[in-house]
This record gives C-alpha cells, sequence and structure tokens, in this order.
C-alpha cells in the first residue's frame, strides 16, 4: 500500500511540473495540441497507478515525452505562422455590422442558439447592437458592440480621474499577517499601519482582512469574536 501511496505522489509531482512547464492556462483556453496531451497525460499517469508491476518509468517517460512535443509544437507555433494557422486555426468573423455569416457559422458547425448564448454571455442581447462578433481559436466568442450600444466609460463622459485610480487597492494585511510588500506599493509606512490599528483597538493578529489603496483608503475586517 506505501509503494502505492509513493508511487502516486510522484506521479503528481511530475504532472504538475508538466502541466506548469506546459503554461497556465484555464481547459476553455487550451489549444487542439494542449488539450489532447493534457488527456493522454492523465490516462498514461494512471496506468501505473493501477498496475504496480509497471515501473515509473513507463508513465514519466512518455509524460516527458509528451511535454517535450508540446514544447517543441509551441516554439514552431510562434515562429512559423502557417503552422499556427494548421495547428491552431484561425479566428473567423461570424457577425459583421450586425449582418450573420451563415457560411461561416456552418464551416464551424456552431448553431444559431449556441451564437445567441455567447452573444448573451458577453451582455449583448441584439444582434443588431453588433459590429464584430469573432469565434477565437479557443472556441470563444469575442464581441465588438457598435457605438451607440457600448457602455459609457469615465473617459467618454469627460471625468478627471483620481491620482490613485489607475492603482487598486492592495491586501495589506491577510488572516493576521502583515504584507510588506503591498505597504510599499501602497507608499505607507509601518507607523501608518500602526496608528490605524490603535484606532480600530486591535492588533495585526486581530485582523481577517485589511486592503488599502495609494490615497490611503483602506477597508479593515476583524477575525470574528474581535468584532464590535
Amino acid at each position: 500500500m506505501s509503494i502505492i501511496f509513493l508511487r502516486t505522489i510522484l506521479l503528481y509531482i511530475v504532472i504538475v511540473f508538466s502541466l506548469r512547464v506546459m503554461g497556465k492556462r484555464q481547459i476553455g483556453e487550451l489549444s487542439p495540441t494542449e488539450f489532447v496531451i493534457t488527456i493522454l497525460i492523465s490516462n498514461i499517469a494512471t496506468l501505473p497507478i493501477e498496475d504496480s508491476n509497471l515501473p515509473l518509468t513507463a508513465g514519466i517517460i512518455p509524460i516527458f515525452t509528451l511535454v517535450a512535443f508540446e514544447v517543441i509544437i509551441s516554439a514552431l507555433i510562434l515562429k512559423f505562422d502557417c503552422m499556427r494557422r494548421l495547428v491552431s486555426g484561425s479566428p473567423r468573423v461570424v457577425i459583421r455590422d450586425g449582418v450573420i455569416n451563415q457560411r461561416e457559422l456552418r464551416r464551424l458547425r456552431l448553431s444559431l442558439e449556441d451564437l445567441i448564448e455567447q452573444l448573451r454571455t458577453g451582455g449583448c442581447f441584439n444582434i443588431a447592437d453588433v459590429a464584430f462578433a469573432i469565434v477565437e481559436t479557443t472556441g470563444q466568442l469575442s464581441v465588438y458592440q457598435k457605438f451607440s450600444a457600448r457602455t459609457a466609460t469615465n473617459s467618454g463622459l469627460g471625468l478627471s480621474p483620481p491620482s490613485s485610480a489607475d492603482a487598486p487597492p492592495a491586501v495589506i494585511i491577510s488572516d493576521g499577517k502583515l504584507q510588506k510588500d503591498s505597504l510599499q506599493y501602497c507608499n505607507l509606512r509601518r507607523e501608518w499601519l500602526d496608528k490605524v490599528l490603535a484606532e480600530h483597538h486591535c492588533r495585526a493578529q486581530d485582523v481577517f482582512l485589511m486592503t488599502c489603496d495609494r490615497a490611503a483608503s483602506y477597508t479593515l475586517v476583524l477575525k470574528e469574536g474581535r468584532q464590535k
């Protein structure tokens, strides 16, 4: 039993390392080659776990071989556009100026119901409001709405942004632990933090979450039992 446990842990580490080499992506963002290799790796890894008579190398070597193949393919895709089109395909315009390209829908084998569903997911409920809708190589739909249907922005309304508008709040304290890098990011000193904690009659260990931006505007949440 201990041998199976150790083999499983070792193969788990190998798979995690392999996926890290391939890059960080969600399942919906995988290219066809990445998706196929991910499935193959998962199937290969189960063989030495289910059959203890198989050596670990029977799983590790094929996994590393597939990862190396994926890295080579990715390098070729980056270098040669023709290789990218062959392996990953190319984006397809399915709506232009509010008009659906029915021929492209048939080529992609994308039903009208699926198209409308993806439009709704993107916050667009009227096809006439779409300037361009493009099916990406990952299968996701990118929607660019017409000017009249776009959401108003601060720049469009002529609003002047505050000095800290482009600096999102950072976590200063997380579950009682001080994040020194975040404090430095906000251009604040430890003396400021100590003063704020003193005003709330608490210590850093009593704080569940504290966020702050560069304008020194903070949100503080105490741990349960410490809340007033």
